[in-house]
């Protein structure tokens, strides 16, 4: 097979078929301005909290019951965008959420917070917005890490990289 498909025995399948979709593709939403559109009610959403800084609401293609998005009510699309009150209030947030999460009856045994920032960390939304990930033992869901993890750097490349961050940092950056 060639191209973008898949052969499933009898015929070619894309890959771009809804199956392979996440839910913003399948629903044809505008990915600059879908989180926009749920948070003034243009858009149905199933809200579990709101301030005047934040809103939480679940997920409509979620990993597990319970996936909720955390997001700022003020349409903002990187984390160099974000600012410090406004990110600190989404984890805050976004670990009450997971708090709240254990105390259900939802199968969680653990929870990730995911944040993609860029499209080559896999934001396919962009509004910024935390994961609240329910997990479970058999879930399905995993994180694939390269063969290069296996292999770590050596201790001078690991300083080399900490020093390019602290000259970007700058006076931000200061240490005790």
């Amino acid at each position: 097979v060639q191209g973008n498909g898949v052969s499933n025995g009898k015929e070619i399948v894309d890959k771009g078929s809804q199956r392979g979709q996440n839910a913003v593709e399948r629903g044809g939403f505008d990915p600059h301005s879908v989180f926009s559109k749920i948070l003034t009610g243009e858009m149905p959403a199933s809200f579990v909290y709101r301030d005047e800084l934040v809103s939480a609401f679940m997920d409509i293609q979620p990993v597990n019951p319970g996936h909720t998005l955390v997001v700022p009510n003020t349409a903002i699309a990187t984390l160099a965008e974000l600012d410090p009150e406004t990110g600190a209030r989404i984890f805050r947030v976004g670990q009450r959420i997971a708090a709240a999460i254990r105390r259900t009856s939802l199968d969680c045994d653990g929870v990730n917070l995911y944040l993609a920032d860029g499209v080559a960390a896999g934001q396919t939304v962009y509004h910024v917005h935390l994961h609240v990930l329910p997990r479970h033992r058999g879930d399905g869901f995993a994180i694939q890490l390269p063969d290069r993890y296996f292999d770590p750097p050596r201790r001078e490349q690991i300083e080399q990289a900490a020093a390019q961050i602290r000259a970007a940092l700058g006076s931000e950056g200061e240490t005790a």
